[in-house]
């Protein structure tokens, strides 16, 4: 349905002016639930902005908890078998999956890493590293480790000082105008070694799943590349053709 064309205000933000504007629209009844919003291109031409602010108005959107974006069909991990959508930060999205996670940060700092600027295609050799682990709340049973690396950039460069924003490397991100776009994703099986094993509390060889995730910005830039172990016990990968 084609909806009238509106005229944002100066002096405020235009992503979040967006995010209120569909907002109404959800809370009012104008959109059901499960109803598609309209395309990108749609909403560039309804509101008079860029391809750029469009998508920072439906993270917010998102991060206000209404609505689930997703690129395209693919491949997407599930917990429990319900889909993790980490568009919304891998912290809450668990929480939404059921999961009753414990966040322990394990690294936070500068590295020099040339392979990965080499592999990334990028000049700078420095990277924000942020490794955690997250385990069961109840008992203690191991759920994830997260090897976070971050292009170090002007944006972020307090982050190893001040620390993650609300203990969240999403909020960071975003707070940061990092808003991924687009990526690429790649998951195997690995048999932990000696220290993985120590810290996640199972047996060394025990298998995991190994997953890779290259996140980059609408201008191509990349933003985050995260190895995780997952434990299978609790995670799969769900694919949709």
């Amino acid at each position: 349905m084609k909806r009238r064309a509106v005229q944002l205000s100066p002096g405020t933000g235009k992503p979040e002016q967006i995010a209120t504007v569909l907002e109404h629209e959800i809370r009012s009844g104008v959109l059901g639930f499960g109803d598609r919003l309209q395309s990108e291109n749609e909403l560039v031409q309804r509101f008079s902005v860029s391809r750029n602010t469009v998508r920072k108005g439906l993270e917010e959107l998102s991060s206000r908890g209404l609505i689930t974006t997703k690129v395209g069909i693919g491949s997407f991990v599930t917990f429990d078998g319900k889909p993790v959508d980490d568009a919304i930060g891998w912290s809450r999205a668990l929480a939404d999956a059921g999961a009753n996670a414990e966040t322990r940060t394990l690294r936070l700092e500068v590295i020099e890493d040339t392979d990965l600027a080499a592999l990334l295609g990028i000049e700078s050799p420095f990277f924000i590293a942020v490794d955690r682990v997250r385990t069961n709340a109840s008992d203690g049973h191991a759920i994830s480790i997260e090897r976070s690396r971050l292009p170090l950039s002007p944006e972020l460069e307090d982050v190893p000082l001040r620390g993650l924003r609300e203990g969240s490397l999403h909020q960071t991100l975003r707070a940061a105008g990092l808003i991924p776009d687009h990526g690429e994703e790649w998951v195997e099986i690995e048999m932990l070694n000696a220290e993985d094993a120590a810290i996640l509390g199972c047996p060394q060889g025990t298998p995991f799943l190994r997953g890779r995730r290259l996140t980059r910005a609408a201008d191509d830039r990349p933003i985050e590349y995260v190895t995780s172990l997952l434990n299978p016990a609790h995670f799969a990968l769900h694919m949709r053709f």
